[in-house]
């Protein structure tokens, strides 16, 4: 049961990390922040950071959105796990 005075895990706006992982390729994180700035247009470049994996075969990117609505964050998720070089999106 839920209570009518539980408050949203949510609360938009809000500053929300986006974490995206893939194939090592160098222009993985400028694919990554090409899909997310169809739904964040204003996306800074100090909003996106990567990291690759301890092998150096994978690359994690991190792009921090301010989140608007749980719909535009379903649309960034829907984009990115659409694109056939992302592994995965957290």
């Amino acid at each position: 049961m839920t209570d009518a005075t539980e408050k949203p895990l949510l609360e938009f706006p809000c500053q929300f990390p986006i974490k995206v992982m893939g194939l090592a390729r160098d222009d993985f994180e400028s694919l990554v922040a090409t899909l997310v700035r169809q739904h964040v247009p204003d996306l800074g470049e100090a909003a996106i950071r990567s990291r690759p994996s301890k092998q150096g075969k994978y690359i994690a990117v991190t792009v921090t959105v301010n989140a608007t609505s749980r719909e535009q964050l379903d649309a960034i998720y829907y984009e990115l796990t659409a694109c056939e070089h992302v592994l995965m999106a957290l």
